[in-house]
């Protein structure tokens, strides 16, 4: 998918390419295409390859900015001792189970240790005693579980492996997280959008998704039990409450993880998704417009996220970010 905008500017024009995540891709193609209305001399080119690609494309300087919900490494953000990119939390999402049981109610109910036995291949039927035991009302069947993952390097992928290590010592131990694991059972499916036509067309199956996909396609999503034992529906006020008290816990280098937050409502599968550019650009006219595009994002934008099924970026955080983009 690519968010491409047609230049009609009368002056010069800056284009701006960039590539990452499908994870925030249908607000980054609202934000883009809005941004240009008022920014006609500044064209966005966005292709949503995951997160992996992206990053991959940026340092290979093949892109002026990269979009991912994957954490860098040290390896990747460090040189000589100075770091190489800046970044920048856009968008708040939460990645939530999707199945496929058109006889099951939409409300099944996951715990940790069931979605974790599930992704290892310990837990193979819908009705397996660990399931009933939280959904006694529900008709399960006795059929096989279908798992659908990710076949890309994917950001949700990450954000789903990151929470199952938090919550599962087998997988941290013998899975991990990654935005390309081996898996240990299962079937690929390429972008979030992939992966929610997987699920929608294979009966008995389980995925995971942004939340914003299962709601365009119509999927039934699970409720996850969170740290304090609650099990809580996938919403924008369950994903906000992921990043509560964020501002003062996030690195100054903007990377931390919230997957299984704290708090009596908060959904347990939530992240932040980056802006990742460089933090040296020698072009002065690219360097321009993306601090733009930047303010523009972490001004006016945040406004637009909630009608997408997104969650803003609190605004202690926003603050942050913007007295660092005044440095850049």
């Amino acid at each position: 998918m690519c968010a491409v905008v047609s230049v009609q500017a009368a002056g010069p024009v800056t284009t701006l390419t960039g590539a990452g995540a499908t994870f925030p891709y249908p607000v980054y193609a609202k934000w883009f295409e809005e941004f240009h209305s008022r920014h006609p001399e500044i064209d966005v080119h966005y292709d949503a390859v995951g997160s992996e690609a992206g990053i991959s494309r940026l340092a290979q300087n093949q892109v002026d900015f990269a979009a991912s919900d994957v954490r860098i490494t040290s390896e990747e953000y460090f040189a000589g001792g100075k770091a190489k990119y800046l970044r920048f939390p856009a968008v708040l999402g939460g990645v939530v189970p999707i199945y496929n049981l058109p006889e099951v109610p939409h409300d099944l109910r996951f715990t940790p240790q069931i979605l974790a036995g599930i992704y290892m291949g310990r837990i193979r039927k819908w009705n397996d005693p660990l399931i009933r035991a939280i959904n006694r009302s529900a008709p399960l069947p006795d059929r096989e579980i279908a798992v659908v993952h990710r076949s890309d390097g994917s950001g949700s992928t990450y954000v789903w492996t990151d929470y199952l290590s938090k919550v599962s010592e087998e997988w941290k131990s013998g899975v991990g997280v990654n935005s390309s694991p081996k898996w240990p059972v299962g079937t690929g499916a390429q972008g979030n959008d992939g992966m929610a036509k997987a699920v929608r067309a294979t009966p008995n199956s389980i995925g995971y998704a942004e939340y914003i996909y299962a709601i365009e396609q119509h999927l039934s999503y699970g409720l996850v039990r969170n740290v304090a034992g609650k099990f809580v529906s996938p919403d924008l006020e369950s994903i906000a409450a992921a990043a509560d008290g964020s501002a003062n816990r996030i690195a100054e280098d903007f990377q931390t993880s919230i997957t299984n937050a704290a708090g009596p409502d908060a959904w347990p599968i939530a992240s932040f998704s980056w802006f990742i550019v460089p933090a040296k650009i020698d072009d002065p006219d690219k360097k321009k417009s993306i601090q733009e595009l930047l303010r523009w994002v972490l001004g006016p934008g945040q406004k637009q996220a909630a009608a997408l099924g997104y969650v803003s970026i609190p605004q202690a955080l926003l603050a942050r970010e913007l007295r660092a983009l005044d440095n850049f």
